[in-house]
């Protein structure tokens, strides 16, 4: 059973050999990842420092970033569209350029046997709150409704696009991010999200399917409160970092064989209790549990950067190889007999 065939069958509920992995060498990574470039006709510029020490970059949307040193990822300080009337002659990044999916498309015929995902610019949401700034966008939602909508139409449209242009390159899922929760609720209402922001979910996660692609989002902070409206609109896996946030058997319990989970050890709970057998104990219940007693719909991962959550990067080392060693078939049915 390749790579491939592990996270398809993780994600179909169909009882994988082992579970599936994203984790650095020398322990497994099922996942290859392809992006796109970037328009043409839009590049921007890369991040630059600037005389003060931080750091400045333009994206292909014609937002301007910010950030203060050289290892987060920033965020917008000048929204492209300052007003409403910008939106009728802004110059839309185009992603129908075919040469734009050169790179997914290489990486993809070189790496025949792993699971494919190609990354999306966002999905409406993410995008216009960075083209209105975030602030910004969520009074508009109070304010402006009508010019909000028409706003994540025009995004809607662009990022179908782009999923046409992942399926054509030959991915088998398409992936963005999108971050809906603090610690401890929405950005907005659960009635707010359904009415404005469901249906375009609903169309997206469609258009993605009838393309033969999986829909996979990463989302911040708690976001259980539409967990259910994500797998109704066609979600197939949700990425998260912080899973002990709504609790690993409250997701299994409630979603469990619903939705796939993919996620490393809680990177603001668990890991940062420098605790070996408390984190390897935390993989073993999220593997157990929100992997269906091996029946499928988890996988593992791991946080990009031990530097961006203050930690050594053994601790991640000692999730890694839980759940390499409790991960395998054999190991998860000797959980199953345990636990009974």
């Amino acid at each position: 059973m390749n790579s491939r065939e592990i996270v398809v069958r993780t994600l179909e509920f169909q009882s994988p050999e082992r579970i599936a992995m994203s984790l650095p060498a020398p322990y497994p990574n099922d996942l290859c990842w392809g992006w796109t470039a970037r328009d043409p006709n839009r590049p921007g510029t890369p991040w630059q420092q600037q005389a003060d020490g931080s750091w400045l970059m333009v994206d292909e949307w014609g937002n301007v970033w910010a950030r203060l040193e050289s290892i987060s990822k920033g965020e917008v300080a000048k929204g492209a569209l300052e007003s409403w009337e910008q939106m009728k002659t802004h110059p839309w990044p185009d992603y129908t350029i075919p040469a734009r999916y050169d790179p997914a498309r290489k990486v993809f015929a070189e790496n025949p046997d792993k699971f494919k995902i190609c990354g999306l610019p966002g999905f409406p949401f993410a995008v216009a709150r960075y083209l209105r700034r975030m602030e910004q966008f969520l009074a508009d939602l109070l304010l402006d409704e009508e010019n909000v909508v028409a706003l994540l139409g025009k995004v809607e449209g662009i990022i179908g696009d782009a999923i046409r242009g992942a399926a054509g390159a030959g991915a088998d899922a398409v992936m963005f991010a999108e971050d809906w929760g603090t610690q401890n609720q929405l950005l907005v209402s659960p009635s707010t999200w359904c009415r404005i922001f469901k249906p375009g979910f609903r169309r997206l996660c469609s258009l993605a399917h009838e393309n033969n692609l999986y829909v996979f989002m990463h989302s911040c902070g708690f976001i259980y409160e539409i967990i259910g409206d994500l797998i109704d609109s066609g979600i197939d896996l949700l990425q998260l970092d912080q899973p002990q946030l709504m609790g690993v058997n409250r997701l299994a319990d409630e979603f469990g064989g619903k939705v796939t989970f993919w996620s490393p050890v809680d990177i603001q709970k668990t890991l940062q209790t420098r605790d070996a057998a408390v984190i390897e104990a935390d993989a073993r219940l999220m593997i157990r549990r929100l992997g269906m007693e091996g029946r499928g719909g988890f996988m593992a991962g791991y946080y990009g950067s031990n530097e961006a959550i203050g930690l050594d990067p053994k601790w991640q080392d000692v999730a890694c190889r839980a759940f390499v060693k409790y991960g395998t078939k054999t190991m998860m049915n000797e959980e199953e007999r345990l636990e009974a």
